[in-house]
């Protein structure tokens, strides 16, 4: 479950991060601005998709939804996500609106994968995604 998890969280803020480039990029100047939008909507609907999918397709209910709070954490941590897909297009020499989109999409979203993993961790305990008992 962990995997899957993880999985739909990369590649949801990945595939979002990438039509943000595709279909914003000629609107920005700056194309950091892109990047930090593009990580930004990438957590965010990564985060939302995961839940919905988890909480509702797979039968386990709400007790495996990851908390809004940690999704708000994980859009501060994108502009960390989004400042290294910058740099990283940069040292690369590609330009490319998408290039730089998906960066900050995939960056973003695995700060957001760290996140969980440490959110549903107990001090000793293996770390894994397991539902949260309130």
């Amino acid at each position: 479950m962990t995997s899957a998890n993880l999985l739909i969280v990369l590649i949801v803020g990945t595939v979002v991060g990438a039509l943000t480039g595709l279909g914003l990029g000629s609107f920005f100047g700056n194309q950091l601005y892109l990047a930090i939008l593009a990580g930004f909507l990438g957590t965010i609907i990564g985060g939302l998709a995961r839940n919905f999918i988890m909480a509702r397709r797979s039968g386990a209910g709400s007790d495996s939804r990851t908390p809004m709070l940690v999704i708000v954490y994980s859009a501060i941590a994108s502009l960390a996500g989004s400042s290294a897909a910058m740099e990283v297009a940069q040292q690369s020499e590609v330009s490319a609106s998408v290039w730089i989109g998906t960066l900050a999409g995939l960056f973003s979203a695995i700060l957001m994968a760290l996140l969980m993993i440490t959110y549903h961790t107990n001090p000793g305990e293996a770390p894994k995604l397991r539902p949260s008992r309130h």
